[in-house]
Formats: C-alpha cells, structure tokens, sequence
C-alpha cells in the first residue's frame, strides 16, 4: 500500500512560476476555496489514497508524470497498464474530472464529481476491470465517449469557447483555468475566437485562429499574477484575473467586433 502523506521532495520542490528570490509557488492555491480538503492533505495525490485506503480498495494512486503537476493530478493504472485513468480538479467549480482510457483507445469514459469518495470509486472499478456498460451503470456521472457532446445550431466560435473551457477544466493549471472563464465572461473577448498555445490564451478575428498579433493575448506567471502581451509585443504584468482582462481589453484596437 503506498503511503498516504506526500512525498518530501514534492513538499519542497520549487515551482517554475517561482520566480528568484521569492517563495515557491503554490500550485494548489487557486483551487484552495472548492478544494480545502485536497489542501489540507498536501495534494490531490494524498487526498485520493486516503479515500481508497478508507474503503479498503487496495488501489495505489500514483503521481502525474509531469513534475509541475505532481500536487493538483493523479493517475491510477492496472497491473500490466492495460487500464489507467487521469484525475483533475475543475477550478470553476468542484468536480474531480476523471479520464479513463483502455490499451490504445481513446478515452472510453469521463466524467467528474464533487465526492472524492465516489470519484475514487470510478477508479477502483476501472482498474480492477468492469465493463465500460457496468461502470456507468454504477457510477452515473461516468460519460462513454461522446454521449456528452453539446447540442446543434451554436456558431463556431461558440463551439471553440465550449471546448476551450472543457479542455482546460480536464487540466491541472488552475490559474489557466481562471483565466479562461474571466475571459469568456467578457463579451467582447468572447466574441473573438480563443485558442492556447504554451500556456498562452490568444484570439483570433475567424471562428478558427491562428491568432492575430495585432491582437494581446495573456498567460499565467505564477502567484495569481498574469502576463499579457500587447499588440507591439511588450509584455506587462497583471494582478488577478480581474487585472488581467482588464488589459486584455483596453489593448483591443478599436472596432474589434465579433467575427461573421
């Protein structure tokens, strides 16, 4: 059975966003408020096993490869990695968002929950082998592929901010997370087609980008600070996500108006 404490070297490794000088970055910071028992055991890792060693399932939750990712993600996979599964945690709202996948498929199943118990329940019957039928049966909030897809008739640039803000729900970046629905809750931004690349969050004029560079576009830089790059390419920093948008929007140029 794996321990349930973190990892020292987890505890004390220092983030990328730290900058020199300054205390590391807190990765689990930005899911603090929906997530307080995830913080209090050091990690989505720790908060997991805990959960499965209370339920006797005998399952192992393991690190995200990733090392920036170590503290908000966790996986689980079978003994002869036939099976695993992917575990995040949804900034907007509480939801453990679990991904199972199976040899070289796509992934089978998703879905979310905001019981850590339940969530490590999903996981347990993943592993140990039920049928993607018996396991949504089981677990309800456990989606097959594609049955969660939105409905007809939205505009394109309406479908990329949909399968933006899911895309980065399903990711570990928190403050990425934030920025995105700050973003979309602006009509102006949100009338402009999104995309992300290297953790930047850009937008273009056409439902499908790329992006225009006549346009700014923002990035997290750590400790609830956001870099945003200005149409002539300097880079200024921001407090928050409120910080943030707000100059995303005074760098528009004028008439920037939502794509046709």
């Amino acid at each position: 059975m794996a321990p349930t404490g973190v990892s020292r070297r987890w505890q004390t490794r220092p983030m990328s966003h730290a900058s020199a000088g300054a205390a590391p970055y807190d990765p689990l910071r930005p899911y603090a408020p929906l997530y307080p028992d995830v913080v209090r055991a050091g990690s989505l890792r720790g908060a997991l096993q805990a959960e499965a060693d209370r339920a006797g399932y005998g399952l192992v939750i393991g690190t995200h490869r990733v090392p920036s990712w170590q503290l908000v993600a966790a996986r689980v996979r079978d003994e002869d990695g036939g099976r695993w599964a992917n575990v995040a945690m949804d900034v907007r709202l509480r939801s453990f968002r679990i991904g199972c996948r199976a040899g070289d498929a796509a992934r089978t199943l998703r879905g979310g929950t905001a019981d850590p118990a339940d969530a490590v329940g999903a996981l347990h019957s993943w592993i140990r082998g039920d049928r993607v039928d018996e396991l949504a049966a089981r677990w309800p909030f456990m989606l097959a592929r594609g049955e969660d897809h939105g409905g007809g008739g939205e505009d394109a640039v309406a479908v990329r901010w949909a399968r933006l803000r899911d895309s980065v729900a399903w990711g570990p970046d928190g403050e990425l997370q934030a920025l995105v629905e700050a973003a979309f809750a602006e009509p102006r931004l949100r009338a402009l087609s999104p995309g992300t690349s290297l953790s930047w969050l850009h937008f273009g004029r056409g439902p499908v980008p790329p992006p225009r560079h006549d346009l700014p576009m923002a990035m997290p830089a750590g400790d609830g600070r956001y870099r945003v790059r200005t149409p002539d390419g300097r880079v200024r920093e921001a407090a928050g996500t409120a910080g943030a948008v707000a100059l995303l929007l005074s760098l528009l140029p004028d008439g920037t108006a939502a794509p046709r």
